[in-house]
């Protein structure tokens, strides 16, 4: 498993009432991971979930406060929140998981890779809005 990229953002609120929503990830969640389709498997922490055809496999870790969801293919995305002076820190990590084709998972991992900086940003917003808090994307 190689990581692709990293993102880091702040929201002022406790680890637990981000966890609380960040974590709600189910069909009609209140995440904004939030998955839509037809829900094949669930066995309480993890399920799979039919996205347009292609399966999702998403688990959750509540003790540590994280959400991963994973293609069939080279995409795995993990989401945590660890506590942070300002509230709490929201990590999110692109993977590649292939067993191999590294030069063909370049390619295809370019157009989810560019776009996470601005889709996590938008998560970010929700979760801002969703607890009334300030949330912000970390830079440095």
């Amino acid at each position: 498993m190689t990581e692709l990229l990293e993102l880091r953002g702040v929201v002022e609120a406790s680890p637990d009432a981000v966890a609380a929503v960040l974590l709600d990830v189910g069909p009609g969640g209140r995440s904004p991971l939030a998955v839509a389709g037809a829900v094949e498997h669930d066995d309480g922490g993890e399920f799979v979930v039919i996205v347009e055809g292609s399966r999702m496999t998403v688990t959750v870790d509540r003790a540590a406060r994280s959400v991963s969801l994973q293609g069939e293919w080279w995409y795995r995305g993990v989401t945590s929140v660890e506590p942070d002076p300002r509230g709490s820190l929201l990590v999110h990590r692109i993977y590649n998981v292939a067993p191999g084709h590294r030069w063909a998972v370049r390619m295809v991992a370019r157009g989810p890779v560019n776009a996470a900086p601005a889709t996590f940003a938008t998560h970010l917003e929700h979760l801002s809005r969703l607890l009334g808090v300030a949330a912000w994307v970390v830079t440095d």
